[in-house]
């Protein structure tokens, strides 16, 4: 579904968030791994947001250059907010930032991360439709706290928005309260944002509220109140309970969305996969299984008990043995890992390979086939197809200055307790006996051992006493 409009999207995220308790401002914080201003740029851009306006302030250059790392970086135009007077004076802040000729200027605050895109565009379509100036999202709370509180009619029309520190005892008695998300017309915003900031601070926190928009819009009956059906999608996020709680929430909404979809997942309350992740159908997750960041999980694989996966992909059928460890690595179809491997940046599993236990593989490409079943260290190497790494082997990568590659060519053999002191190259289908340090290249076919003759001394034990 899209929108039915085009529009705009501002974000409120100059606040520090004091309540944190914490030196990093409150949008930086992550939620599964993205920052909670990320999580709500790529609703609004999800929803169709055309361009995307955050309005900065504390910590404004490292929010900037997390935005610019992102792909949907040349879609943010960022305003700053030096000094915080409220959330009206934000906007004010960033209207010259807009463009005019976008019909409608969505309002988002930066931290409320369990909005998306679904949500945004039912709430667009239907504004749009009934041609009203201002809608605010609203939500009903058993306990709405601190909430502004929405003021209704007798005829059920949206009025006002009372703060609720400005709030009467009867106010605060309403159950229905504003979730500080807007969708203004932008040419009624670009008028009235103005005329509130004209109009000077006479409330209880001396700030220029946004909420007095509806009262502009309520005058020629152009606002309306747009009520979300879960209200877990607009809370925000003030204190570190607040992020638990919404991390549980947006994990729980994507292991739902990946059930759905046809992935298996043993204990979906011992499983976390980010929302960056992407999986295919017949993939089976065991419990307590973590998959970070771009990782892709491809159809029929097995990931055991225990695994993290953090930007990596896992082939077709391929599995993952119990408390294997993947960063920015790679693994083909059928290839098998571990139980407790580890896969470091630059790590390549061909096709049908074997990777055991307590084996490090870094920077290193395995061809089809390979093996290295057991208590390894491959680091800057590349391994040709069915070649096969005894255990105990190490490619002795580091002089104390610089990283060297070892190569190991297709068939060979390592026996175990080798090192291989890079640079260095073992042959097509070449032999390296058990316990040997090479410092030179072996050539293809040819047995390349190096350790000392075992040499067996008679009598050397002193006579059992009697």
């Amino acid at each position: 579904m899209n929108p039915s409009t085009p529009f705009q999207s501002l974000i409120l995220a100059a606040g520090m968030g004091t309540r944190m308790r914490s030196d990093t401002i409150k949008v930086l914080h992550p939620l599964l791994g993205t920052p909670l201003i990320g999580h709500v740029t790529r609703a609004a851009l999800d929803a169709g947001a055309a361009r995307v306006v955050p309005i900065l302030g504390h910590q404004r250059e490292q929010v900037e250059a997390w935005l610019r790392t992102q792909s949907y970086a040349e879609a943010i135009h960022p305003a700053f907010q030096d000094e915080q007077l409220g959330t009206a004076h934000a906007v004010a802040c960033g209207l010259s930032a807009l463009a005019p000729d976008i019909a409608y200027t969505l309002i988002l605050s930066g931290d409320v991360p369990n909005l998306d895109a679904e949500t945004l565009i039912a709430m667009i379509n239907d504004a749009a439709g009934a041609g009203c100036d201002l809608a605010v999202m609203t939500a009903i709370l058993d306990d709405p706290a601190s909430y502004g509180r929405i003021i209704r009619s007798e005829q059920g029309h949206l009025n006002a928005i009372v703060e609720f520190k400005d709030a009467t005892e009867d106010q605060r008695a309403i159950t229905e309260i504003n979730a500080g998300i807007y969708l203004a017309r932008t040419a009624f915003l670009l008028d009235a944002i103005p005329t509130i900031m004209d109009a000077g601070t006479d409330n209880a926190q001396n700030e220029y509220y946004l909420t007095d928009l509806v009262a502009l819009a309520a005058k020629n009956e152009r606002a309306i109140a747009w009520p979300v059906a879960t209200p877990e999608l607009v809370q925000g996020v003030n204190d570190r309970l607040d992020l638990a709680r919404a991390t549980d929430f947006v994990r729980r909404r994507t292991l739902e969305r990946w059930m759905r979809a046809g992935v298996t997942l043993i204990d979906p309350a011992r499983t976390t996969i980010e929302p960056t992740a992407t999986l295919e159908p017949d993939v089976i997750l065991e419990p307590d299984v973590t998959i970070c960041g771009s990782s892709h999980i491809a159809r029929g694989a097995h990931i055991e008990q225990g695994c993290r996966i953090t930007n990596s992909h896992v082939g077709p059928g391929a599995r993952l043995l119990a408390y294997s460890y993947l960063t920015d690595a790679r693994v083909d179809q059928n290839a098998s890992i571990g139980p407790f491997a580890h896969l470091r940046p630059g790590a390549d599993i061909g096709q049908d390979c074997k990777v055991g236990n307590f084996v490090e593989i870094k920077k290193t490409r395995l061809d089809q086939g390979a093996k290295a079943s057991h208590l390894t260290y491959l680091g800057d190497a590349h391994v040709g197809r069915n070649a096969n790494v005894g255990a105990g082997t190490i490619t002795c990568n580091y002089d104390g200055q610089n990283k060297h590659r070892t190569t190991i060519g297709e068939g060979a053999f390592i026996g175990s307790n080798t090192a291989l002191v890079a640079p260095i190259s073992i042959g097509q289908g070449a032999y390296v006996g058990a316990g040997s340090t090479l410092t030179d290249d072996v050539p293809a076919r040819a047995l390349g051992i190096a350790r000392g003759r075992q040499r067996n001394i008679e009598d050397w034990a002193d006579p059992t006493p009697e």
